[in-house]
């Protein structure tokens, strides 16, 4: 196995994925402070401040934009477009944690301004809350077998707790 440092040279499009409330944001930033790439939030480009949504049209235009850059590093699961950045990517980061954890995530965040969505949530609704505790059973088979798909010619990364993937960045 190559030592953590080493992926350093070869990540130059990285997609970071998992339930909300895991972390995938503060993931984000820790690379972006190790590899200097451009960071991109889905949630800023989906969510507008008045927390309404852009069009589809819109959304997958902006990726595409992005998409064509020499590098970056994009955070967010968006199921959607994952096939299209998938394409892209050289590097995938699955942050697949255990629910109670994402929870109480996703509940840390309330009320906190955040650089990563254009507005503070004030409560988690139940039908998020409900989107969280489906996640593994809904999203998380339909990323595994896009990531089985798409595994060849890139780097995938499962991270099971927060330590592990503050581990990793710390090694990088």
């Amino acid at each position: 196995m190559r030592q953590d440092n080493l992926y350093k040279l070869t990540m130059r499009k990285i997609i970071i994925i998992g339930c909300p409330g895991a972390g995938k944001s503060v993931f984000a930033r820790k690379l972006n402070q190790k590899l200097s790439f451009p960071l991109y939030y889905l949630d800023m480009i989906w969510h507008k401040p008045d927390k309404t949504t852009c069009s589809r049209e819109v959304f997958d235009g902006k990726l595409r934009e992005i998409l064509e850059k020499d590098t970056w590093i994009i955070d967010g699961n968006y199921l959607r477009t994952l096939e299209m950045r998938l394409k892209e990517a050289d590097t995938v980061f699955l942050l697949d944690y255990p629910i109670e954890v994402c929870l109480a995530g996703a509940m840390e965040r309330i009320g906190r301004k955040r650089e990563d969505l254009p507005f503070v949530e004030t409560e988690l609704d139940e039908e998020f809350r409900q989107w969280i505790l489906d996640f593994s059973g809904d999203q998380l088979p339909v990323i595994y077998r896009l990531l089985k798909q798409y595994e060849s010619g890139r780097e995938t990364f499962v991270f099971r707790s927060r330590e592990e993937a503050d581990r990793f960045c710390d090694r990088m």
